[in-house]
């Protein structure tokens, strides 16, 4: 059986708010916070799932010329240091390869300027056309997206190259139809508010109204297209009770590993 071609794009700093690699306050004691990179490793490691796929590389496009990047990655830096926290165990290996050897940043430096700034245009097209010289150079037959904090535009376009050749795994499901649907970047807050009998209508002033209380939350793994979450769903798993009384992190830890791990895992069986 012949393997396909894995890469994996993530921001940084969003891992670093899950605090992944770290260990994190759970109920009266502690518990390790995997990052999706460790968990996917794992299984690449570990279960069938190296035989069908190969990890070649793995993306990030934080920006070290950002302030609000560095800032966000205080803790971390942008590359491996010995003595520093990282995302994984630095000496972990996928397939017989350290992972830190398949790292490479690919900055989105577009987000240098202003929402209207020409330049900011120009810099989005430049930075697509970066990363697809990059899969093409690598011969990527599947992308997986993991908590990248900015949308593919020409990338994903029907028509071009990588179309249905990118997926994104999701902290919540992303079926419209589902009445435990949550897109966005605050998904597992929505779940949590949820629970409460809150749903947050403004995530600037966090105005709320109240709701039927939902306790139960997962994840999708989709196809990535134009929107935020809005790409055809491939499998997702609904397997995360939710107390009202979690914190995010906690929530987050629960819904990683009862749904989101298990979500990726046999969604790229799926596809294979």
């Amino acid at each position: 059986m012949q393997k396909k071609k894995l890469v994996y794009i993530w921001s940084l700093r969003n891992a670093a708010a899950d605090k992944a690699g770290q260990d994190v306050a759970y109920k009266d004691g502690a518990r390790y916070m995997k990052s999706v990179l460790e968990s996917l490793v794992e299984a690449l490691n570990q279960t069938e799932l190296g035989q069908m796929y190969s990890l070649e590389k793995v993306i990030y496009d934080d920006d070290a010329e950002l302030a609000i990047d560095r800032e966000k990655l205080k803790d971390y830096g942008f590359s491996y240091e010995p003595g520093k926290r990282w995302f994984y165990p630095p000496d972990l290996q996928v397939q017989g390869r350290p992972v830190n050897e398949l790292l490479l940043a690919i900055p989105s430096a577009y987000r240098r300027h202003g929402m209207q700034a020409p330049e900011r245009v120009a810099g989005k097209s430049a930075f697509e056309k970066h990363l697809l010289d990059t899969l093409l150079e690598l011969d990527a037959d599947i992308v997986v997206l993991d908590g990248l904090l900015i949308i593919l535009d020409e990338l994903v376009r029907p028509g071009s190259l990588f179309h249905r050749k990118i997926v994104n795994i999701h902290p919540g499901v992303t079926r419209l139809e589902s009445p435990y649907e949550r897109r966005g970047a605050y998904a597992t807050l929505d779940a949590l508010y949820g629970a409460r009998g809150q749903k947050v209508v403004n995530w600037q002033t966090m105005e709320t109204v109240p709701v039927k209380p939902l306790y139960m939350t997962g994840a999708s793994f989709h196809y990535v297209d134009n929107g935020i979450d809005s790409g055809e769903v491939i499998h997702d798993v609904l397997k995360t009770e939710i107390d009202k009384e979690d914190t995010i992190l906690e929530l987050r830890w629960n819904n990683f590993n009862r749904s989101l791990f298990p979500a990726l895992h046999e969604g790229l069986v799926k596809i294979f």
